[in-house]
């Protein structure tokens, strides 16, 4: 699955989840984390922490 951040096709950074790994970012500014990494960043943003 790969979910754009502004809502458009290639214009912007995207969050892309593929087995047990999920990338965010965009061509040459690629993080890549374990599931357990983005549930925890996740989990982060969310409380407010981030």
């Amino acid at each position: 699955m790969k979910v754009y951040l502004c809502g458009e096709k290639g214009c912007c950074p995207a969050v892309e989840v593929s087995g047990d790994r999920v990338r965010i970012g965009e061509e040459g500014n690629l993080c890549t984390l374990s599931r357990e990494e983005w549930n925890a960043l996740r989990s982060r943003v969310l409380a407010g922490e981030l």
